[in-house]
């Protein structure tokens, strides 16, 4: 019922939303006098507020056609290399023939695109030969596909670094750390010759025991029952997954605003002055931002219930319980691949040492395979994205991959 609700209200918001388009565009054309004016910018940044707040946000584009390779562009193109039912690898192809290290980025699936990781991809694209997990949005999956769970999703990983060969170096940004740990850790015990050479964790939930946040508070104070009888959906029949249970993105994003809805507010009166100022550069700062931040996708119920229940609410990964497919996951078991984890002085979502903790937890690295670090004065965005994340994050990460290029036994 709430899911319905909400895509009828997106439906009879449509009529404004084209209404207010439909407007601007008109007071925009090129002999129109109304920018010139106060009375005229104040109208038409009236009604791009109102196109924006009605907008249905699709899923963004990475957009990423070309980089920069020893000082002369090259042609990148977007492939899938692999499609499976809730997730598409997809390959950034350079043209042109290079001997550069495999990345696998794993993108969070919570709520938002593979998109959020564009500066990521972008940063790594001159020297790195790059492949993204692009999750699916759950409401678009046919039912006839069946569910999705935490297994399933370390299962997809474990294919995917198979898929890429032994020589890719993987890293997990944010919620993916657990599920790409046991995904190593599982190929570890079985001694398989696909292990990745390096494993990089970026502001992962390993131990949300550790300096817990607001968002490891709201996960861990209630049982698994609430969040199944409160925020999980059935997908409504106009959708092309129409019966898959899922935790929709609109209820996530709700979550995620009310988080700082000061801010938000502020945000958009910013961009309402910016516009009838005519600070262009800033307003288009904030579209840029927005388009991202609202595009949401759905999660499949089993994988966000179970995630809750290994991670936030057991501590499953910490104590050393948790499994894949029934067996034990021994995180002791890996000696071959290099562990690197990356945490933001100021993350909000991803307390300090909640990554580091996946440190000890491969206790069969040797010292010289273990590196963390600390980002200064950034918050969780911070570390994968940014200026910062340019100048000091990615670097560093590069170098420890070129450390740790050649397999050792």
């Amino acid at each position: 019922m709430l899911y319905e609700m909400h895509a009828h209200t997106q439906q009879a918001l449509q009529p404004l939303h084209l209404w207010a388009q439909a407007i601007r565009k008109q007071l925009s054309l090129p002999w129109s006098t109304l920018p010139m004016h106060p009375a005229g910018r104040t109208m038409l940044a009236s009604m791009e507020l109102i196109e924006r707040c009605t907008n249905n946000y699709e899923k963004p584009e990475f957009e990423l056609v070309s980089t920069e390779i020893d000082g002369q562009p090259v042609l990148v193109r977007e492939e899938v290399t692999l499609a499976k039912p809730f997730c598409d690898l997809i390959h950034f192809r350079r043209f042109g023939h290079f001997n550069h290290p495999k990345v696998l980025l794993v993108a969070p699936m919570s709520g938002h695109y593979s998109t959020l990781l564009r500066g990521t991809v972008e940063h790594f694209l001159p020297d790195h030969e790059v492949y993204i997990t692009d999750w699916i949005n759950a409401r678009d999956v046919p039912l006839s596909e069946g569910g999705f769970s935490f297994d399933d999703y370390v299962s997809y990983v474990i294919e995917f670094i198979k898929y890429l060969g032994p020589d890719v170096n993987v890293i997990a940004v944010c919620q993916p750390s657990v599920p790409v740990l046991v995904a190593c850790g599982w190929l570890a015990m079985s001694q398989s010759s696909y292990q990745p050479l390096t494993l990089t964790l970026m502001g992962g939930p390993v131990d949300t025991r550790i300096s817990p946040t607001e968002v490891n508070d709201y996960a861990s104070n209630k049982d698994v029952e609430w969040f199944e009888n409160k925020v999980i959906c059935t997908v409504p029949e106009m959708y092309a997954g129409a019966g898959q249970r899922v935790y929709p993105g609109f209820i996530q994003l709700s979550g995620f605003m009310m988080m700082n809805p000061d801010l938000h507010v502020q945000k958009h009166f910013k961009f309402f002055n910016d516009l009838i100022q005519g600070d262009g550069d800033s307003a288009e700062a904030h579209r840029k931002f927005y388009n991202e931040y609202l595009a949401v996708m759905d999660l499949p119920a089993d994988f966000y219930l179970e995630t809750l229940h290994k991670v936030f609410i057991e501590h499953q990964m910490p104590r050393k319980l948790i499994d894949y497919r029934g067996e034990r996951i021994d995180l002791s078991a890996i000696k071959k691949t290099a562990l690197m984890t990356i945490e933001g002085e100021l993350d909000d979502i991803t307390g300090q040492g909640q990554t580091k903790a996946a440190q000890e937890l491969c206790s069969g690295l040797s010292a010289d395979k273990k590196l963390h670090y600390i980002q200064k004065d950034v918050g969780h965005y911070g570390i994968f994205n940014g200026r910062r994340f340019r100048s000091e994050v990615g670097p560093r990460i590069k170098q420890f991959i070129q450390t740790h290029s050649h397999p050792t036994n």
